[in-house]
């Protein structure tokens, strides 16, 4: 399920503080993606909630 559009536009990355993308509507793997250029980390999304922390994050490929 996405996350409500208002909750987006004031979250950002905890590294880098870039916007974030939302990508929690994907069944396999909801996440939310670092807009950074330098950055790109994954956000774990987990029964709705998004999991800002660094150490959870998935480093770019």
């Amino acid at each position: 399920m996405p996350l409500e559009a208002g909750l987006l536009e004031i979250l950002a990355c905890p590294a880098c503080h870039a916007p974030l993308q939302d990508k929690s509507a994907d069944e396999t793997a909801p996440e939310l993606l670092c807009t950074g250029q330098d950055c790109g980390l994954a956000y774990p999304v987990r029964d709705d909630i998004p999991v800002l922390l660094v150490d959870e994050a998935r480093r770019p490929a």
